[in-house]
């Protein structure tokens, strides 16, 4: 075949390409959806079954979009905040990394934090580097339910802030694998505790959208 042959049948492969409709175009496989962690076991839940451990692994790792609607408080003047969370996977099973990126009323900040999750005790300890100037160390047990829910209760030691002592009390939702919610509650200088708001957190999976 002549050069000027092999340059038109070039020419007519390329022209080909261009028309092809966009599913004839390889794409990259899509990334599954999280599952849930309530095996199948092909018939309804009973009293006697046993709730798995939960699995941070499964969870947890990823980048997570969040939002939080705070009343005025030692951390800041109240309003919306916004933001990502990434969990970074972790190497042994017990301990992990999440970094936080938000922009608040006050404007942007950041928040680093150590995360230990203690499978056997089902418990959790978090440790929190506040870009607005607080460091605060938070605890908790997780437990769960057959119809697959979890749920983290956290309370901080005393930590202070603007000038106050605080203390934060969250419960952690975990109500389906893309979404959790927080509530949230905080005592200052030995008051009682008080709202400080619910905040959404979901996770960056494909087909995820809104709160469920």
């Amino acid at each position: 075949m002549s050069r000027a042959s092999v340059a038109f049948a070039l020419t007519l492969l390329m022209a080909g390409l261009l028309h092809l409709p966009p599913a004839a175009v390889a794409q990259p496989p899509d990334r599954p959806l999280p599952q849930g962690q309530i095996p199948d076991l092909g018939r309804p839940t009973q009293a006697g079954d046993e709730v798995p451990t939960f699995d941070y692994d499964a969870y947890f790792p990823g980048e997570w979009t969040f939002e939080w609607r705070v009343p005025d408080s030692p951390l800041g003047t109240g309003g919306l905040i916004t933001g990502t969370e990434t969990f970074h996977p972790g190497g042994d099973g017990r301990n992990y990394r999440s970094t936080i990126e938000a922009e608040g009323p006050d404007g942007p900040f950041q928040v680093s934090a150590t995360i230990i999750y203690l499978e056997g005790q089902r418990a959790f300890v978090r440790q929190e580097a506040d870009g607005r100037g607080t460091t605060r160390l938070m605890a908790g047990r997780i437990g769960g339910d057959l119809g697959g829910f979890y749920t983290i209760h956290y309370e901080s030691a005393p930590f202070e802030a603007d000038g106050s002592q605080v203390v934060l009390r969250l419960v952690t939702r975990l109500v389906s694998p893309v979404h959790y919610r927080v509530e949230a509650r905080i005592s200052v200088d030995g008051g009682p505790f008080t709202n400080f708001g619910n905040a959404w957190w979901r996770k960056d999976a494909p087909g995820v959208s809104g709160r469920d």
